[in-house]
C-alpha cells in the first residue's frame, strides 16, 4: 500500500462531537477504499498562530474542519498557506466559513471581513447567519458542469447533508465569484454552497459535511478525490521541496 499519506486536520478535536468523528472514520474508511495508508493529525488552532509552516508543511493535504475555533487567527494561517502553497486542501462547514473569510482578507484586501458568529456587529460581515437553519438537514445542490467538482461527481444535482447555521452572505457573492473563487455549487434558491479555486490542485469548501454521509460500502466522492489527490501531491512533494532549496536568489 506504500508510504503513509499525511493530512493535518485544522480544528480543535471534540471526541463527542457528531462532527468530528465523522471527519475521522470518512477519511479512514475512503482511505481504505483506496488502499491508501492513512496518517491523521488534528491541528489545534491556537497552536497555528505562529510558525504555522513548520507546524503544516509536512503534511500532503489539509482539511478544516467544522465546529468552534478557539483561534480564528491560527485557522486563517493555516487556510492561507494552503491556498498560497497550493497543498490539496478541503474545508467543510465552519471551515468552508473560514476558508471565505481567508480569502476576503488576504487576496481581496477586506482586512475588516469579518464572521457574524464571532462579532455580530462588525462592519463587514461576510459570514451570516442563513435565512434557515440547516442543522441535520439534507438538501439538493446543484453544480456547474463546467466545474472541477463536477469530474468528481459526474452529476449536476447531489443531495449532502449539512449542520450549520452561517452561510456567505449573499451581497459578497459577485465580489468572491468574480475575484476567483468559483461559486460552483448552489440550493435550490441560489444561494451558495460550494466554492472552488480552479487554478489549484484542489482547494474547495463546502458549507454541507460530506463525511457526515460517507459510509465504508458507500465512500464520498469527493473525499476520495481529495485523499487521492493528497497522493499524488505526495509524489510531487519532495521534488518541489528540492527545487525551492536550491533555487537561486533573487537578489
Amino acid at each position: 500500500m506504500g508510504n503513509f499519506i499525511k493530512i493535518g486536520i485544522i480544528g480543535d478535536f471534540e471526541s463527542e462531537r457528531p462532527s468530528h468523528k465523522a471527519t475521522n472514520e470518512a477519511l479512514n474508511h475512503c482511505a481504505d477504499y483506496l488502499r491508501i495508508n492513512l496518517e491523521l493529525q488534528w491541528l489545534p488552532t491556537e497552536l497555528l498562530e505562529r510558525d504555522t509552516d513548520k507546524s503544516i508543511s509536512k503534511f500532503d493535504g489539509l482539511w478544516c474542519a467544522p465546529g468552534v475555533y478557539k483561534s480564528m487567527k491560527g485557522a486563517l494561517n493555516a487556510i492561507q498557506f494552503a491556498r498560497e502553497k497550493d497543498y490539496p486542501f478541503i474545508g467543510t462547514c465552519a471551515g468552508f466559513q473560514h476558508t471565505v473569510i481567508e480569502y476576503a482578507r488576504n487576496k481581496l484586501g477586506l482586512n475588516d471581513a469579518q464572521h457574524a458568529e464571532y462579532d455580530p456587529h462588525a462592519s463587514n460581515l461576510i459570514i451570516t447567519a442563513l435565512s434557515c437553519s440547516l442543522v441535520g438537514e439534507t438538501r439538493k445542490i446543484f453544480i456547474n458542469k463546467n466545474s472541477r467538482i463536477y469530474k468528481f461527481y459526474n452529476k449536476t444535482e447531489v443531495e449532502e447533508r449539512f449542520s450549520c447555521n452561517f452561510g456567505l452572505n449573499p451581497n459578497y457573492r459577485k465580489l468572491i465569484d468574480e475575484n476567483g473563487f468559483k461559486v460552483v455549487g448552489t440550493d435550490e434558491k441560489g444561494e451558495v454552497r460550494i466554492l472552488e479555486l480552479p487554478q489549484n490542485k484542489f482547494f474547495i469548501a463546502t458549507l454541507f459535511q460530506p463525511q457526515l454521509s460517507s459510509l465504508s460500502t458507500d465512500p464520498h466522492k469527493l473525499i476520495l478525490a481529495y485523499l487521492a489527490c493528497t497522493k499524488e501531491f505526495q509524489l510531487l512533494l519532495p521534488g518541489l521541496m528540492r527545487l525551492k532549496a536550491t533555487k537561486p536568489s533573487s537578489y
